[in-house]
């Protein structure tokens, strides 16, 4: 990206919509606004209510807008869900310049020839993902570019996804007024951001924890190894809040926001509130320790589920980066000690760090934007006031899925 060019990525999350708007600043990158919504009409992290996830776009996208003063055109999407999966395939080509050295459009051509695989009808390719380059047969080559060889392949892996559900989330994006610029993987943006090269390497879990599904995430050798999502998440300690405390969803959610501790050990007997009986005007009175007896059980169970499902990925063992959590609900008091105690493994919560955004909830959406500026996306120039719209080779997205929706249906 040039220098001044904006980027800007759309989180569509069960309890929040989030729009960020990014600015490259030479190889770095500055978050310069921000615009957030209440996840209406999602629901576990998919779309149940097409009309209601539009508004909640748009009320992002708008007060983003208002924050930095531009229009916003188009944006990165994250995605996410059960029907991801990843596919490995291979590529190989032959070096087309004269002098044999590999360039830009040696590696661009190799990775689309990855894409050309058999996949049923219903499914749809999301990204393709090197893993390794091989140059001539020597192997391990994580960027070709500048080297000397007559033949290239990669091994990769594809990203696919279910069309029906992609093609949800594209409706609504366009129907609020927002071109999809690409669509981006959720864990493997969020790692850009929460993980360190080292983790990534030596094997880590990145573990979101949100409102409505929880995704674990292997990454091993430098790469996504697996993906899998749980069906529960914050808005699930909201619910045993409301029950416990016989109060309204809404009054549970700020009280969870204000008050709650996940240690009942380390809750506190003197931090008191008051809470709205349901069915009455009255309000009653409790402590962080009443609250906590109720929010501890409960992220146990995610954190116990958490194990499971990193075991079903094949990774029984422990791993040496252990478990990096993002979420909002990873930002209550005592949730990572909790957590370490339960995994019995090193844990810690990751939080962006950008101004503005310094949560475990923005994880995602400011990944979108690190991963869109540091993968193999290429950006066009600006109109003054507006977002540009980097966009990456051998695009088309759009055109794609209105063919394949066209034979669909």
């Amino acid at each position: 990206m040039a220098k001044g060019d904006y980027i800007v990525s759309l989180d569509i999350g069960t309890s929040k919509v989030r729009a960020i708007i990014g600015e490259s600043n030479g190889n770095s990158l500055n978050v310069i606004g921000v615009g957030s919504a209440e996840g209406e009409g999602i629901r576990h992290g998919s779309i149940v209510d097409i009309d209601l996830t539009v508004e909640s776009i748009r009320e992002a996208v708008e007060h983003a807008e208002r924050m930095v003063g531009i229009h916003i055109a188009a944006a990165y999407v994250g995605v996410s869900g059960n029907h991801i999966q990843l596919q490995s395939s291979h590529g190989v080509v032959a070096v087309s310049s004269v002098d044999r050295e590999i360039g830009e459009e040696d590696i661009e051509r190799v990775l689309q020839q990855a894409r050309v695989i058999a996949l049923p009808p219903e499914r749809e390719i999301i990204d393709v993902v090197a893993k390794e380059y091989i140059v001539d047969g020597l192997r391990g080559i994580v960027d070709p570019r500048g080297m000397l060889g007559v033949r290239l392949e990669v091994d990769a892996y594809l990203i696919t996804g279910s069309r029906t559900a992609i093609h949800n989330v594209v409706r609504c994006v366009e129907r609020a007024g927002i071109e999809v610029a690409n669509l981006v993987l959720l864990p493997l943006a969020a790692s850009h951001v929460a993980l360190t090269s080292d983790e990534r390497k030596l094997g880590v879990a990145l573990v979101d924890v949100g409102a409505g599904a929880t995704t674990v995430s292997i990454f091993d050798n430098g790469i996504l190894a697996g993906t899998s999502i749980i069906p529960m998440g914050g808005d699930y300690v909201t619910h045993d809040i409301a029950i416990g405390l016989r109060t309204q969803t809404t009054a549970a959610e700020q009280v969870k926001l204000q008050h709650a501790c996940a240690l009942v050990a380390e809750a506190s007997d003197h931090e008191q509130f008051r809470v709205p009986r349901m069915g009455s005007n009255q309000e009653v009175q409790f402590t962080q320790y009443d609250l906590a007896t109720i929010i501890e059980p409960r992220m146990q169970e995610i954190f116990a589920l958490v194990r499971k499902e990193v075991e079903k990925l094949g990774y029984s063992h422990e791993l040496p980066g252990g478990y990096v959590f993002h979420g909002g609900v990873m930002a209550m008091p005592g949730a990572e000690k909790l957590a370490s105690e339960e995994l019995n493994a090193p844990v810690r919560v990751a939080v962006p760090e950008y101004l503005g955004v310094r949560d475990p909830s923005f994880i995602n959406g400011v990944g979108i934007l690190s991963y869109a500026m540091r993968s193999h996306f290429r950006s066009q120039p600006a109109e003054a006031g507006t977002a540009s719209r980097p966009v990456r080779t051998g695009g088309g997205l759009m055109a794609r899925i209105k063919d394949w929706w066209r034979d669909f249906i």
